[in-house]
């Protein structure tokens, strides 16, 4: 149980026990709200008593005297009241020593919860065309659908990361033609691209290892043919360079979803069939609509073209389709870049047509990234004169500096990337900062044990009273409740923060405090618990949330 949810759990004792003695009239109780609050007032407080005012017909302030009155006791915390109605907790400093023991037993499964309760939940994210690299700005999706999807799966959530293949329609067609023009060029023919097609350099490459591999074997097929052959190499080049470069992100999946299924395996047409069903399918100059309107959608959508072809937004259907009624999905989270919030709308009225709760469905959406260097911005590729790529940014500055600062703004703020101080050594860098703390602390550990200290549970966790280190050790306690607040907003961000604020933390305590001091072995025992825990919290925050490196050394 988190800091917050035991005070709280506090709080609604006393609330039962008031009104239980007369205390406090009889009213439904309030779910129990308890957040950090400033210095001067305590750690954290709750508003409670200027909540139930209007309920209880009583001032604020007399509510919470009855509410403090009746407080169980506690070896957590103090509490006391402020106008106009506010109840403060205070943490004692044993308490807050003493959860160093509860971090040694747990080890990294301290911060898990059971707020998810188990729910199945799908994090989509990324599911970039599968038709050439990766620009840089998808990294961005990346680090933000993987890192909620390890928060998630922390508080207890079952969690399933899906790339979504998009292997049918328009843009596939125009990669495998352009594929198969630079394919034929190369051989010596004449073969001109195609309008709108993909004329990125890498084509060029793509084509160069399939004639390497395959020699001039397609030019003597059908063209029909072979421009279907070179699209499936093609996008089987594509995905294993996605794969690999996502994988040196630190970003996993646990499924590849195929686009193209929804249509081999008859899903699109249980789709058509239920929406006829319900009346909202009509045809139009031969073409098949959606009704989206009679759904609270803002207009309604093509569904087949003229041409037979489906279009954009029937996958999308078929494919929330296989979500939520195949599969069985309790919540579903995309992950889109903010020029699509035009479709949240329509994806609502979606879920409305297949009889699901639009709440089951989130739109994570995020901003633009851009890339600078020395604050100029820098808009073509070295290597290849046209995009941006996520590998070339891999290669330049390695994946920590990408996932930790592509998390330093709220999902809907732009942010600017510069690969100067990504790899700079210095304060002014983030990751250099949060991460020279860990490294820090594994010195000192090191030269603990060099000098025959003992670092383990030997150590009186009582003497930990030195405001630095109670102020480190109340930093460290609010991970797990951090957690919670990202699962429940979907704002990763919170967690950079945290992780600069807990390093500031711990520079001041190694400021202050002598940890290694041979005439004081007891409180340099304790003080040795101290930095191992916190060094325990900094990894587990770097390596399984943020999924980054915990260096032992810089």
């Amino acid at each position: 149980m988190t800091v917050r949810q035991e005070l709280a759990k506090l709080v609604e004792r006393a609330l039962r026990e008031a009104q239980e003695q007369g205390a406090l009239p009889s009213f439904p109780l309030p779910s129990v709200e308890v957040t950090p609050t400033k210095p001067e007032f305590g750690d954290y407080s709750t508003s409670l008593p200027l909540q139930l005012a209007r309920m209880a017909r009583m001032a604020p302030m007399r509510i919470a005297e009855a509410i403090r009155e009746h407080l169980p006791p506690s070896d957590m915390a103090t509490a006391e009241v402020t106008a106009p109605g506010f109840l403060n907790f205070r943490l004692k400093p044993q308490w807050v020593a003493s959860q160093i023991a509860a971090i040694e037993k747990a080890g990294r499964d301290w911060t898990r919860s059971q707020v998810g309760e188990g729910r199945r939940v799908q994090v989509e994210f990324v599911s970039a065309n599968p038709t050439g690299p990766l620009h840089f700005g998808g990294a961005r999706n990346a680090v933000l659908g993987d890192t909620m999807a390890r928060v998630l799966d922390i508080v207890g959530y079952q969690v399933q990361r899906e790339y979504y293949v998009n292997d049918a329609g328009t843009q596939m067609r125009k990669f495998g033609e352009s594929l198969y023009a630079r394919y034929a060029q190369l051989l010596g023919r004449d073969e001109p691209m195609p309008e709108d097609g993909y004329m990125g350099q890498y084509m060029v490459e793509y084509a160069r290892r399939i004639v390497e591999e395959h020699g001039d074997t397609f030019l003597a097929l059908p063209r029909e043919e072979a421009v279907q052959k070179l699209t499936d190499l093609g996008l089987n080049m594509v995905l294993e360079e996605l794969k690999q470069d996502l994988a040196a992100l630190g970003v996993r999946f646990d499924n590849w979803f195929s686009e193209r299924s929804l249509y081999e395996d008859g899903t699109f047409e249980r789709v058509l069939a239920l929406l006829r069903e319900k009346g909202l399918i009509y045809e139009k100059e031969g073409a098949l609509w959606f009704a989206a309107t009679q759904v609270g959608g803002p207009k309604d959508e093509v569904l087949v073209r003229s041409s037979g072809e489906p279009g954009y937004f029937a996958s999308d259907i078929a494919y929330h389709y296989n979500k939520f009624v195949i599969r069985g999905f309790d919540w579903v989270i995309d992950v889109w870049a903010v020029d699509h919030q035009g479709h949240v709308p329509r994806m609502k009225a979606v879920m409305k047509a297949l009889g699901v709760d639009p709440d089951r469905l989130t739109i994570l959406l995020y901003n633009l990234v851009t890339l600078k260097r020395h604050g100029e911005e820098v808009k073509l590729s070295k290597r290849a004169g046209d995009i941006i790529t996520l590998r070339e940014v891999l290669d330049e500055v390695g994946p920590d500096p990408i996932r930790f600062m592509l998390l330093t703004r709220s999902n809907t703020a732009k942010i600017d990337f510069d690969l100067a101080l990504a790899v700079e050594q210095s304060q002014e860098n983030p990751v250099y900062y949060v991460q020279y703390a860990h490294t820090r602390i594994a010195g000192i550990l090191r030269k603990a044990r060099a000098e025959g200290w003992t670092v383990g549970e030997e150590g009186d966790l009582s003497l930990l009273t030195h405001p630095s280190e109670q102020a480190l050790l109340k930093k460290v306690l609010d991970l797990p409740d951090l957690l919670i607040t990202v699962a429940e907003r979907l704002e990763p961000h919170h967690l950079t923060y945290y992780a600069q604020e807990l390093a500031t933390h711990f520079h001041a305590f190694y400021r202050d405090c002598r940890v290694i001091d041979p005439e004081a072995p007891e409180l340099t025992q304790a003080r040795l618990r101290l930095v191992a825990a916190v060094k325990l919290i900094f990894a587990h925050l770097l390596e399984d949330i943020l999924g980054m490196t915990a260096p032992e050394v810089m």
